[in-house]
């Protein structure tokens, strides 16, 4: 935990999904959704999935609507991204009280998904995809 300029407490957690990187900072408010300096509803398009999916970690402690999120995000896309800050909110909500771990460790949110894209191979035209065979 660190203190804001205005003594307010902050509290930090980093996520990362595919390539994506997100640092999250989780401070006393309203729950407004703040990413890259835009509102979360402008940054994500007005897709609704994925604002449920960050705010997710925070109604499974009922903590909704009593902390702001600020992020900054960079990488990937915007599911990626989007995943990326659902994990840093969720260590966010770790470090404001380890009481917290336990839920949000049966729910899974504190599982850093490891999937992400294979490398192109020699020979092929991407990972996996071979050149069309010809019999002559």
């Amino acid at each position: 935990m660190s203190t804001d300029t205005q003594d307010r407490a902050v509290y930090w957690g980093t996520g990362r999904r595919k390539a994506s990187i997100a640092r999250v900072r989780l401070i006393p408010g309203s729950g407004n959704v703040t990413v890259n300096g835009r509102t979360g509803e402008d940054y994500f398009n007005r897709i609704a999935g994925y604002l449920a999916v960050l705010k997710s970690p925070l109604e499974t402690l009922g903590l909704e609507g009593e902390y702001d999120i600020f992020v900054n995000a960079h990488g990937g896309g915007l599911t990626g991204q989007a995943d990326a800050v659902k994990l840093g909110v969720a260590r966010a909500l770790c470090e404001l009280d380890p009481d917290n771990r336990q839920p949000l460790k049966t729910e899974g949110y504190l599982t850093r998904d490891p999937r992400c894209k294979e490398r192109k191979k020699y020979g092929l035209h991407k990972a996996r995809k071979a050149p069309q065979f010809s019999k002559r």
